[in-house]
């Protein structure tokens, strides 16, 4: 961590450029946000325009009727904002119906198919993509459940005599008021700093493989591929330039996420710096699990597909590769909702390595409270059969998590070139 820190940009930018300004640092400049100089945040998702935005949870829906407005995937009339875009009903249930269902579209085609209000249902493959392209938010897509906890909001409000304060207690049955909006603020933070379509860092690379659409075969149904990763070209480019972008990627968004809770940025810049460099690895690891799908083992990160053996042909060895992907397939058999991602991430973060970093007092006490603000969800959150263990099983996961991570640091550092290429990695685990 030298004194030059605060000058260092990383690698992975949008629109092409990769080594553009506008990522943070972990020191940026000399005052205690973090922020490089000139950070506009170019690397994050672009917010809806202003009072557009809404979060999965909130009971006023997504909706904001304007007969002037156009559907962004097809160009039929939008009645708002779907899944953090403007988009009309049918783009927006069949984006959701797509991504619950996990259905594999292929194009006869090469993705060539124009999406249009008249054309929308010849090629399901090229209107899915369509969605991915203009921003759609698979995160952001409310479970059955949750979509039944809201409507039941909404007949509450309804009623004479409904309260808000009781609405919100049956909303979340069983956790405080205090614990729900940490809950809310977490949400919040992991939603503006993390895009699971990987639409910003897709305009960096070209796609590592380019998927073939097969003819239909004995059990496998028409224009349906059973793996994005099953029939592919061979590897174009090296892998190492481009795991190494995606990395400094996935870090700067790491470090706007702790930027975006209160309790983080009231720390010493030397605390602050202290808890990224040990806990952003594993964050990076919880956030790639929401878009592993353990049927292909494959992290779908956006039009991109990686499994391990890319892992392997970028220099990584099989003794940290084969439980990692143990790891994915654990922690995903669990099912966890979107909150429980936001506080693992978080438990993960106020996590410090050694005793002698400033306030450990403080930085104790918030994970305390995050810890069993994830217990007490948990118990009040997933049916009794469900919810039963897995609370130990998440801390099982997170000790196994700690050992990937000095093994991945050890491996990172004895790939030749990679900390070269990342300069803001080899800062995180220097």
């Amino acid at each position: 961590m030298e004194g030059t820190r605060g000058d260092r940009w990383g690698h992975a930018g949008t629109g092409g450029d990769t080594r553009g300004p506008g990522v943070p640092s972990l020191r940026g400049d000399n005052s205690p946000s973090l922020t490089a100089p000139g950070d506009t945040g170019s690397a994050v998702s672009l917010p809806s325009p202003p009072g557009t935005e809404r979060s999965p949870r909130d009971p006023r829906g997504d909706t904001e009727p304007d007969g002037d407005k156009v559907c962004a995937v097809c160009g039929d009339r939008a009645n708002g904002y779907h899944f953090h875009v403007m988009s009309c009903e049918g783009c927006k249930g069949f984006f959701r119906r797509s991504i619950i269902k996990g259905v594999r579209f292929t194009c006869p085609l090469a993705r060539r198919c124009p999406v249009t209000k008249a054309k929308r249902r010849q090629c399901q493959a090229c209107r899915l993509q369509k969605c991915l392209d203009v921003g759609m938010r698979r995160d952001m897509i409310m479970s059955e459940e949750a979509l039944r906890r809201r409507r039941e909001l909404r007949g509450q409000r309804g009623q004479p005599g409904g309260q808000r304060g009781q609405e919100g207690q049956r909303g979340q049955p069983g956790l405080t008021a205090e614990q729900q909006e940490l809950i809310a603020l977490l949400i919040a933070a992991h939603q503006r700093t993390f895009d699971s379509s990987f639409s910003q860092f897709m305009r960096c690379w070209p796609a590592v493989r380019l998927l073939v659409p097969s003819p239909p075969g004995a059990g496998v149904a028409a224009g349906v591929s059973l793996s994005p990763c099953e029939e592919a070209l061979p590897d174009v480019l090296s892998l190492l330039p481009q795991f190494a972008d995606l990395s400094t990627f996935m870090i700067q968004q790491v470090i706007k996420f702790a930027k975006e809770i209160p309790v983080f940025r009231s720390l010493p810049l030397d605390a602050q710096i202290s808890l990224l460099k040990g806990a952003t690895l594993g964050i990076c690891q919880i956030r790639y699990n929401t878009v592993f799908n353990a049927d292909t083992k494959a992290w779908e990160c956006g039009q991109r597909c990686y499994t391990i053996r890319d892992g392997a042909l970028a220099g990584f060895q099989q003794v940290y590769l084969e439980p990692l992907l143990k790891f994915h397939e654990s922690l995903r058999r669990l099912r966890l909702h979107e909150a429980e991602y936001a506080l693992l991430q978080a438990m993960l973060l106020f996590s410090p390595d050694h005793g002698g970093i400033a306030q450990r007092d403080v930085i104790d006490r918030f994970q305390e409270k995050v810890a069993l603000t994830l217990k007490s969800y948990i118990d009040h959150q997933h049916p009794p059969h469900e919810g039963r263990f897995l609370y130990a099983k998440l801390l099982l996961l997170l000790t196994e998590l700690q050992t990937l991570k000095v093994e991945n640091t050890r491996q990172i550092l004895h790939i030749q070139d990679l900390s070269a290429m990342t300069p803001l990695l080899s800062e995180i685990i220097s």
